[in-house]
């Protein structure tokens, strides 16, 4: 598999550079795939493409309702090539296929429908009576061209959370995808080459961190979407600042799971394995902190260490393999090097560890790892952005929310009870984004997400994901 061109404003063409991108299996190790990396020109090319869309083109001036209609096309199409997709990113992230069909892939199909179905209720225009007598038209227009830059975590998850609201609203867009997931935003380029947009209205470039770095400092760009790491998007932020572009940022986590004293120790551990250890810890929401009450810790703790080793762990191909690796040698030994870190500041081991997992002796992956510790530990302050959990123990409730609350990220958490109006009081004392009660956070198209503190700002989802690519404008229409 080979893919020497870039999808331009519609077209594929050559790249300016020879640079390639090596796409390797995390499973076999093995090349899979070569693609062809964007260099600064490409970049060029593409907001290029892009502004003239935008500025001249009929792309922003289609009623809302034919915008909507070019969705569905794309919503039709991306249907009948899900299984293709669920593939292609198994092969390249090492995600089971079974959660790339249910997850990678089908939750992005859900999103465009959804969006569409908020697209067409939305209120793009609205009539109000002025204070002073006028009438007062205001208007929803799109913020412009748009940099969406995306992670490799959910690849076509965050790219549909960010394209598709973006073009509903009338924007042109540029997708950056990360160097380790080009196949997918590839494939859904070729979908899009499908539905004769008009020319320059979508561009999807792979590349390295100069061709995002370049990308997101250009000044044809008119808003940044980005979710990556913390560190990253602090950079992103600056580079944003200094040409007052608009910029939302979904950054990292370490959300905890708030486990109360009534709740049960099996339903509490089947929950904090689907919320924390699916796509092998690599999601950003995940509830990496477990914190439960000291005087039950020990039938927390035994329920998890069950539910962790009875996880498959293996060929990301089978459909009976529940956890794969982690998308490169590099995040393995970052990983790693977290447990590590763990055993050296004295957590206890519940569980996991460095070794191979049983049966595997190729390929990047890692144990699923329980400590028990305490919130002043690496491990319990740093995204690890592995299958790593640590359990840490709380004498009341109020020494529970503190805890929780005692981190520098604010992206999501949950509670666990038998009483849910116990858990909504505890929901409402918590800083963060998103928030679940007696489930991790489920990533519901109609509820928007997005964090607080060093876990960004602004919403995807929601109405509220279609309104960060709009700008509001106010018309004062004189009385006679």
């Amino acid at each position: 598999m080979r893919h020497h061109e870039l999808f331009i404003g519609g077209t594929w063409r050559r790249p300016t550079g020879a640079a390639t991108i090596e796409v390797v299996s995390p499973h076999t190790e093995e090349p899979i795939a070569q693609v062809a990396a964007a260099t600064p020109d490409d970049v060029d090319a593409a907001v290029a493409a892009a502004r003239m869309a935008f500025d001249e083109g009929p792309w922003p001036r289609l009623a809302p309702a034919e915008r909507v209609a070019a969705i569905r096309r794309l919503t039709d199409r991306y249907g009948e090539r899900t299984a293709e997709m669920a593939e292609v990113i198994t092969a390249e992230l090492g995600a089971p296929i079974s959660f790339a069909q249910r997850a990678q892939v089908g939750l992005p199909a859900l999103m465009m429908g959804a969006f569409c179905d908020l697209a067409d209720a939305f209120p793009w225009t609205e009539l109000r009576r002025g204070r002073y007598g006028a009438d007062i038209r205001i208007r929803r227009e799109p913020v412009g061209v748009v940099a969406a830059v995306v992670p490799w975590n959910m690849p076509q998850f965050l790219i549909v959370t960010k394209l598709v609201p973006a073009l509903l609203a009338g924007c042109t867009v540029v997708v950056k995808p990360a160097a380790e997931s080009p196949l997918d935003a590839l494939l859904l380029a070729e979908m899009l080459g499908e539905l004769d947009l008009p020319p320059g209205v979508v561009s999807v470039l792979p590349g390295d961190g100069t061709a995002g770095g370049h990308l997101v400092a250009h000044p044809g760009i008119d808003k940044v979407s980005f979710t990556g790491s913390t560190a990253t998007g602090k950079a992103v932020a600056a580079a944003c600042a200094t040409r007052l572009c608009r910029v939302s940022l979904e950054l990292g986590g370490k959300s905890a799971a708030i486990v109360l004293d009534d709740a049960d120790p099996q339903q509490v551990a089947a929950a904090v394995r689907s919320a924390s250890l699916s796509n092998s810890g690599q999601i950003c929401n995940a509830l990496t902190r477990v914190l439960v009450p000291a005087s039950r810790a020990d039938d927390f703790v035994d329920a998890l260490v069950t539910e962790l080793e009875s996880i498959v762990v293996g060929d990301p191909t089978d459909p009976a393999t529940q956890m794969g690796p982690l998308v490169s040698r590099r995040q393995r030994q970052r990983v790693l090097a977290y447990i590590e870190s763990g055993l050296d500041e004295g957590a206890r081991l519940a569980t996991g560890g460095v070794g191979m997992p049983d049966g595997l002796s190729r390929g990047w992956y890692v144990r699923p790892t329980l400590f028990v510790g305490d919130n002043s530990m690496t491990i319990a302050r740093e995204e690890i952005f592995g299958p790593v959990l640590t359990v840490i123990p709380y004498a009341d409730e109020d020494e529970a929310l503190r805890i929780a609350n005692d981190s520098d990220y604010g992206l999501a958490g949950s509670v666990f009870t038998a009483d849910t109006d116990r858990g909504l009081a505890v929901a409402e004392r918590i800083r963060t984004g998103t928030f679940g009660v007696n489930q991790g956070y489920t990533m519901d198209p109609f509820a928007p997400f997005g964090g607080v503190k060093a876990s960004g700002y602004g919403r995807e989802l929601g109405t509220e994901g279609i309104e960060g690519y709009t700008e509001t404008k106010s018309i004062a229409v004189a009385g006679p």
